[in-house]
């Protein structure tokens, strides 16, 4: 008997252990990144599934699972046309998935958006419609009608996962006739530079020569903590939104004018003028003074910078100054603070710091570099 009780006490110890371990995690998992001077930013995660469509878990799965996450903003994008789960929960009412997660997140900061995705054959593919009135009415037998009838419901309209080897075995976004008529007529808004765990290079060169809202997504139909392995420290792809206040019109009106940013496994993709500034919010001088050594002040600054985002920047030293304790290619951990050793050559009261942040990216292998002006204290 005394075995058991031994065991007993040192199973609940264990349990103990890791449900303080797990509490933990659900905190610190949580996406955060600074709000840009004249915007707030919004996480958001806009293509989701549950079983309503092609998924495996019920709308509040997604709910509670984005709630854990920090984001902010989710939207239910379920199949129109695919239903393969009919035979066991009969689907009749399109919009079902989103009045039950609209519902679950009730009381919550979490906004839900109406939206649905339009699953056809290659060209045009899936393409996300958010902010509709109605998923029903989106059902028809040509897809340009299912856009236009996106359209007139208000919706934002984005290409899904366009290098998807399920309908292009080369893996390589292209745009054909049928999507460039959808962009003339302004059915098709943006497009997915990321979805799930890939990257779409070439969708990147089509959202800057189309003037296309850069997108990313989880595009989850299973558990998010299995498909990115959330406790072993990865993170569900999201679109940083940049919006003027903190609603579903602020996320509509900043989707439609491009303000967006996309952090994909530890990767800034967006427009050079979102992701400046959004870097440069994220990094910030804390301190700045000259290291003495046997009393006397040397020529090698000390910089303090404060990085307050859950992203771990990579930087190039392009500064005329040389680093005393790092090569020129160096890490910035997400919410830390670390000290940079600046050789000045002399001793300065101002100078200006700039990095190639390798980590970000808004064009074809084109990285930005930021600029901290460093004023001694």
């Amino acid at each position: 008997m005394n075995f058991f009780k031994t065991k007993l006490k040192y199973l609940l110890a264990i349990s103990f252990v890791a449900l303080q371990f797990f509490g933990q995690a659900q905190t610190s998992r949580k996406i955060r990144f600074p709000n840009l001077p004249n915007y707030l930013t919004l996480v958001t995660d806009l293509h989701q599934h549950s079983v309503f469509s092609d998924g495996s878990v019920w709308p509040d799965i997604r709910v509670e699972e984005a709630i854990f996450d920090g984001v902010d903003v989710i939207s239910l994008t379920e199949h129109l046309e695919y239903q393969p789960h009919q035979q066991d929960i009969p689907n009749k009412d399109r919009n079902r998935s989103y009045d039950l997660a609209k519902a679950y997140a009730e009381g919550t900061d979490l906004i839900v958006i109406r939206g649905a995705e339009i699953t056809r054959n290659l060209p045009p593919g899936h393409s996300n419609a958010l902010f509709i009135q109605d998923a029903n009415k989106l059902i028809k037998e040509n897809a340009i009608d299912a856009f236009r009838e996106a359209k007139n419901q208000g919706a934002f309209i984005f290409w899904n996962h366009p290098n998807w080897i399920g309908q292009n075995r080369l893996g390589i976004s292209q745009l054909s006739s049928l999507h460039q008529q959808l962009i003339d007529e302004g059915l098709l808004n943006g497009i997915e530079v990321t979805n799930e765990n890939t990257f779409a290079e070439q969708a990147l060169e089509i959202a800057n020569q189309n003037n296309l809202t850069i997108m990313g997504t989880s595009d989850v139909h299973g558990l998010i903590d299995w498909l990115f392995d959330i406790p072993g420290g990865g993170h569900r792809p999201v679109t940083l939104v940049f919006a003027k206040e903190r609603s579903e019109d602020g996320v509509k009106d900043a989707l439609f004018r491009g303000r967006t940013v996309v952090w994909y496994q530890n990767n800034l993709i967006g427009q050079e003028q979102y992701l400046v500034p959004l870097i440069q919010s994220s990094l910030t001088m804390d301190s700045v003074y000259y290291e003495t050594y046997d009393g006397q002040i040397t020529q090698v600054a000390n910089v303090r910078i404060t990085n307050s985002s859950d992203a771990t920047y990579v930087l190039s030293n392009e500064s005329d100054f040389s680093l005393y304790t790092k090569q020129h290619v160096f890490t910035i951990d997400p919410n830390t603070t670390t000290t940079l050793m600046i050789k000045t050559g002399a001793f300065l009261d101002h100078f200006d710091l700039q990095f190639q942040v390798l980590n970000a990216t808004f064009a074809y292998r084109k990285h930005p570099t930021i600029t901290i002006p460093v004023i001694l204290n």
